[in-house]
């Protein structure tokens, strides 16, 4: 015969035993992204005129849609016969990985298959503020992107000239991310200070790779 106290006990045992399930769940979660477009509304030039650094913005969530074209833009497949992606990489290597950070968690961003991973459960935004120097609008932004790089990759082929490379890379990633952000009636900014180890930590990276840029994005709030 079990007491009431025992009983409780067991009930929230198991409750507790099916969040820890439900969370696992969500690891690991593949979301397969809508097929991106290749002709817009806007053209180059016109994004190129109105692409600026915007640090305030609306809460509204973006759609898989938007977020399919944001992704594409910086390491979609552009090539499926030999693996070429939107930005171009020193030797074809690809060091670039890319997560996204939004309401619901983290996810990682896989080329191959164009889809979406999910690598934590919880809204780490503000985490990422914390370790960026309080730089609020981070938290603001509906949807926030993280461009890690695996030095290492480089290195090995280049080596004195791969962090040059590297960087190179990078900045093709994030200019193409802030381009087709403006196409789709959105803003971003590209933001490089942070502490490294943090943001690592944060977003559960692997040893193979350190995040060089968090570029938030989502619709401009005006008046602010």
């Amino acid at each position: 015969m079990f007491t009431f106290k025992q009983l409780l006990v067991a009930a929230l045992i198991l409750e507790l035993a099916g969040g820890i399930a439900l969370a696992a769940e969500k690891i690991n979660k593949e979301i397969k992204l809508p097929e991106p477009k290749i002709l817009g509304k806007m053209t180059v030039e016109e994004s190129i005129f109105r692409r600026r650094s915007e640090r305030s913005f609306l809460p509204n969530a973006l759609t898989l849609e938007q977020i399919s074209q944001l992704l594409w833009s910086a390491q979609g497949i552009t090539d499926k016969t030999w693996g070429f992606r939107a930005a171009p990489s020193s030797g074809s290597l690809f060091p670039l990985t890319l997560y996204v950070a939004k309401s619901d968690g983290v996810f990682k961003y896989v080329p191959d298959g164009h889809k979406l991973v999910q690598t934590a459960a919880e809204d780490v935004r503000p985490s990422l503020v914390r370790a960026s120097l309080g730089q609020a609008f981070i938290g603001e932004a509906p949807l926030v992107i993280i461009i890690a790089g695996n030095f290492r990759i480089v290195e090995a082929k280049y080596g004195q000239r791969s962090y040059r490379y590297l960087n190179m890379e990078i900045g093709h990633a994030a200019e193409n991310i802030e381009l087709q952000a403006v196409a789709l009636g959105l803003v971003s900014v590209p933001v490089g200070a942070f502490w490294d180890d943090v943001i690592g930590s944060t977003l559960n990276l692997p040893d193979t790779q350190d995040p060089f840029y968090i570029i938030p994005v989502g619709y401009y709030k005006p008046g602010s």
